[in-house]
Parts: structure tokens; sequence; C-alpha cells
């Protein structure tokens, strides 16, 4: 029976989260990580080809779950209430997985992506990207029968918008979003849809 690869993608993921989420992308580097996890070079060169590849599946996994918990909140049968778990995904998920939400809304997308990934991580993002917008489109058609400019700006000012400012402030200074904040959202949120839709 062959042994368990000590230093698995997961436990290499989760040291390169750490680091970037305390000190930035750049601060990743394959040394650093290795360190981290007391492994080689060659032994995460093994599981990923490059330092840009690493860094790529890193953020696509944060991505991937910020987008599916806002995904399962739009699933509620009410469509105000639907987009209010959609807004209060984020600071959530955010309280769940502090060092991802550091990765997510302290740094830009494009200091984790890489021309060079492999094909199927480009179609991931591409993936996450048609995800976002769908779910946009979906959430706006359900709070206001129609999908306007106007009716969209209200949707994702109302559910992203307001929760992400709410959010990055706590997260930029080191503290995970506190339950206030959710009430705050709450307030907001209703405020907005309710205007759209008189």
């Amino acid at each position: 029976m062959p042994r368990p690869a000590k230093h698995d993608e997961s436990r290499i993921l989760n040291a390169a989260a750490a680091i970037a989420a305390k000190h930035g992308p750049k601060a990743a580097t394959i040394t650093a990580i290795g360190a981290a996890i007391g492994a080689p070079s060659g032994s995460i060169y093994h599981r990923f080809r490059t330092r840009d590849e690493l860094l790529g599946r890193l953020w696509l996994s944060k991505a991937r779950v910020f987008q599916d918990h806002f995904e399962r909140a739009l699933q509620h049968p009410d469509p105000r209430q639907a987009g209010l778990e959609a807004a209060l995904s984020l600071p959530r998920t955010a309280r769940a997985d502090f060092e991802g939400a550091r990765i997510m809304l302290l740094h830009r997308r494009e200091d984790f992506l890489s021309p060079g990934w492999p094909p199927e991580m480009k179609r991931e993002a591409e993936r996450l990207g048609k995800q976002v917008s769908g779910l946009l489109d979906h959430v706006t058609k359900r709070l206001f029968g129609r999908n306007t400019i106007a009716a969209r700006q209200a949707a994702v000012f109302a559910v992203l918008d307001v929760p992400f400012a709410a959010v990055r402030r706590a997260i930029a200074a080191g503290e995970p979003p506190a339950e206030a904040i959710d009430r705050l959202i709450t307030t907001a949120y209703f405020a907005i849809i309710d205007a759209e839709r008189n």
C-alpha cells in the first residue's frame, strides 16, 4: 500500500493562504511556503508546476467558496429573503474563512492570475465569471421582475456593494466582521430593494 503524501495539495494551499492573507500574495513564495510546512521546494513543485499555478489554484479555490455560498443563499424560495441571504453570505463566509476573506477582499484578482495557467484553470476562471453574472441576472429578475439597467444596479448595490463595503473595513483591520454588521447590511438591503420595487 502506498504511503499517504506528506505534503499534499491542500496542505500546501493552506500554507500559501496563510502567508498571502497575512503578508500579501508576493510573500507567498515557494521558499516561504516550504518553510511553513517543512517541505523542500521539490515537494511543492511536484504538486504545482509553477508558483503562478499554485497562486492561481489558491485564488480559484477561495473564489469558489465565496461564490458557492452566495449561490446557495439565493435558493431561498422568497425572493426578498433570497437576496438578503445572498448579501449576508459575505460576512458569514468571511467569518468562517477569514484568510480567504483577506485574499478575496484586500487583493486584486490580477495578483493571483497568470496568462500561463493550464487550460483547465482558465476554464474554471471563466466559469466563475459567468456564474457571478448569471447569479446577478437571476436575483435581479426575482427581486424586480425585470433586468433593466436600473434594476441590475439596485440589485448589485444591495447584494454585493453594501456587504463588500461593510465587511472590507474590518477585514483590512485584521478582524472578522462583527455580528452587528449583519444587522446594518440587512437595514441597507431592505431600504434599497424596497425603494426600487416601489
